[in-house]
């Protein structure tokens, strides 16, 4: 639509930049003012920080965990007893005496009499040699084990208080919770001097006796339908199998095993309680697998008086003439393991076996105070 156009010669008018003061005055409009502004540059720094870290702690759990599996599976099997070292933990007297006494402990199942065991012995040696070393308590405190663990445990003990010869080192034995079986036929390694085997209150001990465990699962095997078929060099060969009745014959030799053990065990008991060596009539009367109590035990020549640690260990002064003042009581320890690190170190330091696992499939006789074979220990 186009605009009106104006007349010719007709100007447009013009209007009045100062109106009258009576004029209605014009409305002012509102201005909208929009104001621009700039967004700074967006920084990221905290953002990759937080990510860095994230990664960081990702990859470190990643590492630790697969650090603490490859420290439980090596524990579990183990490997990792076999290169402990021996630590000197101070327990009582005086820290800077001059004349040592140290603890050697005998803890849990005997499996080989090797191991830690054995560390502390060779460390026991060393410090005899250095005449640091004046007497030894041994601490027991065990339900024994093998036959061959405990009388290499009992060999080496008698060997180390030999060695200073012709004045032997004084040995004490103080009994823990339990000194059974394996347990009380190490601690025979005192010999003839008297005064010499302590046990707590509450101490259990004896068991003196043999037990090759065996287990008769022939009527299972044949509800299962399942049947022994070993191709063998000899029918001996296989006995002690659980999976059939064992024949009169095996049983025959597994007897005389048990039997010479047996005679093993008690001749060790009288080089150790020289009473039962003047009368072993009275030996045989104990000597039935039977666990006694520390009252029991020592009514009857087991054990020689009852008391804790510090009754041993005041002994052991008293036998190596030594000056209470001058005199640093020790314990033997382990040195501690990363596991021990991450999880906390355990007194008796337990860990499952596989050899001994294995081992549970050979028939063996034990000086143990159950009818389960070893499955599990620390004194190695």
């Amino acid at each position: 639509m186009s605009k009106p156009s104006l007349p010719p010669n007709r100007k447009p008018p013009i209007m009045d930049p100062f109106p009258p003061s009576d004029a209605p005055q014009p409305v002012p409009q509102p201005q909208i003012i929009r104001e621009v502004v700039s967004a700074p540059p967006k920084s990221h720094w905290f953002a990759r920080l937080v990510l860095a870290v994230l990664a960081i702690g990702l990859f470190g759990s990643v590492v630790l965990n697969l650090l603490l599996m490859a420290v439980v599976s090596v524990t579990a099997l183990g490997v990792v007893d076999e290169d402990l070292r021996v630590q000197e933990k101070f327990v009582s007297h005086n820290r800077e005496g001059r004349d040592k006494v140290a603890i050697i402990s005998i803890e849990g199942t005997i499996l080989s009499g090797e191991g830690f065991f054995k560390r502390q012995i060779d460390h026991a040696r060393q410090d005899i040699k250095d005449g640091k070393l004046k007497a030894i308590v041994l601490r027991v405190n065990s339900p024994g084990g093998t036959i061959s663990g405990s009388d290499a445990m009992l060999h080496y003990l008698r060997q180390l208080v030999k060695e200073n010869s012709p004045k032997p080192i004084p040995i004490v034995v103080s009994m823990g919770a339990i000194a059974a079986s394996g347990g009380y036929y190490a601690s025979m390694c005192v010999g003839d001097t008297p005064e010499t085997i302590f046990a707590e209150p509450s101490t259990w001990t004896g068991s003196i006796g043999v037990i090759i465990p065996h287990y008769n699962l022939a009527d299972l095997m044949e509800k299962w339908g399942i049947q022994e078929d070993d191709i063998v060099s000899h029918h001996l060969k296989g006995m002690g199998s659980p999976l059939r009745k064992m024949t009169p014959e095996e049983r025959k030799i597994f007897q005389q095993l048990v039997n010479e053990g047996f005679t093993q065990f008690k001749d060790a008991v009288m080089a150790g309680r020289p009473k039962f060596r003047k009368d072993p009539a009275a030996l045989d009367k104990l000597a039935t697998g039977q666990v006694f109590t520390s009252e029991q035990a020592s009514k009857n020549g087991l054990i020689d008086r009852i008391g804790f640690i510090e009754d041993a260990v005041d002994r052991a002064i008293e036998l190596a003439k030594l000056d209470r003042a001058n005199v640093k009581v020790v314990k033997y320890k382990a040195e501690p393991r990363l596991s021990d690190v991450l999880f906390g170190q355990s007194a008796a330091r337990p860990s499952f076996d596989v050899a001994a696992l294995l081992e549970t499939t050979t028939p063996r006789a034990y000086y143990l105070c159950t009818w389960l074979p070893a499955l599990a220990g620390s004194a190695k």
